[in-house]
């Protein structure tokens, strides 16, 4: 039997992008799921909707990441857990920001105080290059400074040090796996590239805020072995492991890359209103995944161009999901 055939895993944010994709990934290695999914009175799933059979090995659990008690019981029994419950959204913390802290990192410890007792054997956390603020230098490794920009930020930070203080002081085998700019089909209208794509497929203009910060940009698939990789290994227990292409563009380029590739001349207008409160803006963010690399065997293999024609055509095929006229936070 492989590693993950009948491995009961646990996923937390099981209906959002990443986490469906990752589901979808595991019931294909063969492993047992148990998605963690939030509660909402219409009984939906989220984006478990778009994976097929989803029925078929994997059991759907709603509730609250706040609350313990139901973490305890959905914790109980897994032997892998992908904690990737967040409100990850930078301009909603500035709204929001005691919830997306409470989320963020009361979850968490919720998530590690259940991992704890009923003895997990692996805790692969999800944590954000938003941690790093700004490029002190680049490209960013793990030991760049962290820096809190945003309250989400700042939440992810909190969570991300309690989690490798339960590894250090209890000896929970954790992995903390740090995410830059992660896109591809499913993804929502408030992440940058599919609020560029859906407005440049409709409309005349696209709308975005500041179009010369940088991001280092990820296929889903990519970031969808790094987990996996990560969990095979025991060498990153105890770790922070960056996920990033290593390759680094303007939002503005972005912009005119995706009206290029859909094959359309659209003028890009930078909005007032999407644009960060005043020294809240992330310059720069290059990710250095050579620890990735070195130590699981991790390397991105799908490129930009690539990956946007993929996210272009899903979203296309999806438009009604989309809402090319309103700005998501």
């Amino acid at each position: 039997m492989g590693f993950w055939q009948k491995t009961s895993v646990l996923v937390t944010g099981a209906g959002g992008f990443i986490g469906s994709h990752l589901v979808e990934k595991l019931l294909a290695l063969g492993a047992n799921v148990t998605a963690f999914v939030r509660y909402n009175s219409r009984n939906e799933a989220g984006l478990l909707e778009f994976i097929g059979d989803k029925e078929k090995g994997v059991r759907i659990v709603y509730g609250d990441i706040r609350e313990l008690e139901t973490v305890r019981d959905v914790v109980k029994g897994a032997s892998i857990v992908f904690h990737l419950a967040a409100l990850t959204g930078t301009p909603y913390s500035y709204i929001h920001a005691s919830e997306v802290v409470e989320v963020n990192t009361l979850g968490a410890l919720n998530v590690l105080n259940a991992a704890r007792e009923y003895g997990v054997s692996r805790v692969i956390f999800t944590s954000t290059c938003e941690v790093y603020g700004t490029a002190l230098y680049v490209p960013i490794d793990e030991r760049h400074p962290k820096q809190s920009k945003s309250p989400y930020g700042a939440s992810k930070i909190a969570a991300d040090a309690i989690s490798l203080s339960f590894c250090h002081s209890f000896g929970l085998p954790v992995t903390i796996v740090r995410l830059f700019n992660t896109y591809g089909p499913r993804q929502s209208d408030r992440a940058i590239i599919p609020t560029i794509i859906c407005q440049a497929l409709t409309k005349e203009e696209i709308l975005i805020g500041n179009t010369k910060p940088t991001r280092d940009f990820t296929f889903i698939t990519d970031i969808i072995e790094g987990f996996i990789r990560v969990t095979e290994s025991e060498r990153s227990v105890g770790e922070e492991i960056n996920l990033g292409s290593g390759r680094e563009i303007s939002i503005g380029n972005l912009a005119k890359k995706i009206a290029t590739l859909i094959g359309r001349e659209i003028r890009i207008r930078q909005a007032e209103d999407r644009l960060r409160p005043m020294g809240s803006e992330v310059d720069r963010l290059i990710s250095d995944s050579s620890k990735a690399r070195e130590s699981v065997g991790w390397e991105p293999e799908v490129d930009l161009d690539e990956g946007l024609n993929l996210t272009i055509e899903w979203i296309k095929n999806h438009l009604g999901m989309y809402a090319p006229n309103a700005y998501r936070i």
